[in-house]
């Protein structure tokens, strides 16, 4: 691809780049390692002499090689100016998302599902995905206002774990349905809420998950059946959202 690779790397740092070619850029020895392990494909990589300077991203390359993925070399300058980060370590690729669907989403007994309700933070919709992923919940599941989870900042957020737990952007219109076919109970977070170290929590369950300052911004999230919150210390007004799921998730997940 040559100059090309260069160019679309470029536009993909915009999300009108992302949407209209259906790529997205992982960045990062760990984030590409997650990518190719998950199988996903990737259509050229961008790598740097950095990349030889640890054993681990000498096996990336050897990875990257006997896959056959086109790798075009530049300089570390070169890099940076690429790279979303200030220290990309040498390897930065571009990669075709996962298209997850509903259907990849396991309704079991005790499932847990994340919805995130405009939560704008790209940040912070990564570290969700990545707690997700890592205390067993079934999917995480976007509405509109939320992030992109192809956004590069929340794929780095995530370590990878978009590529391996089911995620995907939704609308209410049918998230709804979905979950009201499944049977599975919508509990949504709140400051006024039943306090969750109190409450009988049934499963499956979605837990909503609302954006900061403005709160729950779904009919979905409004009209939950139940609402929950997190008793805080006198004087503390709320928890960062990231945090506040991975306690919520925490004890959601426990039920098995």
């Amino acid at each position: 691809m040559g100059n090309a690779l260069q160019t679309t790397i470029r536009d993909l740092h915009r999300r009108r780049g992302r949407e209209r070619r259906g790529l997205a850029l992982a960045e990062g020895v760990r984030l590409v390692e997650e990518a190719l392990a998950a199988g996903v494909e990737c259509r050229g990589v961008v790598a740097s002499p950095a990349l030889d300077n640890t054993e681990r991203g000498k096996a990336l390359a050897r990875r990257i090689a006997a896959l056959g993925i086109e790798r075009q070399d530049v300089t570390d300058e070169e890099l940076a100016k690429l790279a979303a980060t200030e220290h990309p370590q040498g390897v930065l690729a571009v990669v075709v998302p996962k298209a997850w669907s509903l259907d990849d989403i396991q309704i079991g007994k005790h499932a847990v599902i994340v919805v995130l309700d405009a939560l704008q933070d790209p940040g912070n919709v990564g570290t969700i995905v990545r707690t997700a992923a890592s205390l067993g919940a079934a999917g995480v599941l976007t509405l509109p206002g939320t992030a992109e989870l192809t956004n590069p900042k929340t794929l780095r957020a995530s370590m990878g774990a978009v590529f391996r737990l089911p995620s995907l952007s939704v609308t209410e219109e049918v998230a709804r349905p979905w979950l009201e076919h499944h049977k599975v109970t919508v509990a949504a977070t709140a400051m006024d809420g039943r306090p969750f170290d109190a409450a009988s929590l049934p499963h499956p369950v979605a837990l909503v998950l609302g954006n900061e300052g403005a709160g729950l911004a779904s009919v979905l999230g409004r009209e939950a059946s139940l609402k929950l919150s997190i008793p805080l210390a006198p004087g503390a007004e709320s928890l960062n959202v990231a945090v506040a799921a991975g306690i919520f998730l925490h004890g959601a997940c426990r039920v098995r």
